[in-house]
């Protein structure tokens, strides 16, 4: 849901950047306290950018001024929270921006906010408490992963409809319009970001499992659960 450059006229690219700055310095605070304190987590947290980056690159034609592809940002959000998620989601829109004229410097902010802040302060929300309802582990994070992209897209529709209301309707109306079209190519782009995420998961819970429990996204209990699930 990367919009291109010059899309979004004023005041609306400033007011998507003045929400989102604040979220990103939060989180750069958060990612210099976590690697200073757990250096061993920075393997994972490239391989979590690299994930964002591969899959948002995925860029599918969709809405005029838009297109569609995976976020990639569940899995961090899971991990490392939406603060940080934020950081690792900007380093990738800056990236695709100079070199994959992917976005664009004016629209960045909002890309930012529903890349990555929206959809993984949702993934982020789901994740916790379906662990708290006991939920099967990988039936979360399916669904954390699914709806964080979702959401990503729904807010993208309200940045395009804010900014371009329709003549008759108004914002709803165009939001209702912005919103089918994403709905096309996301809703199965979605589901298919889930299931990669649940699977990169399964493999992490079988060969790395202690990084998972350092980072507190799940107990040492809940690990040796799963594991006897699967023999």
């Amino acid at each position: 849901m990367h919009i291109m450059e010059g899309f979004l006229p004023g005041p609306w690219w400033q007011i998507w950047f003045a929400v989102s700055i604040p979220v990103i310095l939060y989180g750069m605070n958060k990612l210099n306290k976590l690697t200073n304190e757990k250096r061993e987590i920075l393997p994972l947290l490239a391989v979590a950018g690299a994930f964002i980056f591969v899959l948002s690159a995925l860029k599918l034609p969709s809405v005029t001024g838009s297109c569609s592809h995976p976020t990639g940002t569940g899995m961090a959000a899971i991990l490392f929270g939406p603060a940080i998620t934020a950081v690792l989601s900007t380093i990738v829109l800056l990236y695709q921006e100079l070199f994959l004229a992917h976005g664009g410097f004016t629209t960045l902010g909002a890309n930012v906010f529903s890349m990555g802040i929206a959809g993984p302060v949702v993934a982020y929300i789901v994740y916790k408490m379906g662990i708290k309802l006991n939920i099967n582990f990988y039936v979360v994070i399916f669904l954390a992963a699914t709806l964080g992209d979702w959401t990503t897209y729904l807010v993208t529709s309200t940045q395009l409809a804010l900014a371009f209301p329709a003549d008759a309707g108004g914002i709803f109306t165009s939001f209702k319009a912005f919103a089918t079209i994403f709905a096309i190519t996301q809703i199965p782009l979605a589901i298919m970001e889930g299931a990669i995420t649940a699977l990169i998961f399964k493999y992490v819970i079988q060969v790395k499992s202690d990084v998972l429990v350092k980072l507190n996204v799940i107990s040492d209990a809940r690990i040796r659960k799963i594991r006897e699930m699967s023999v």
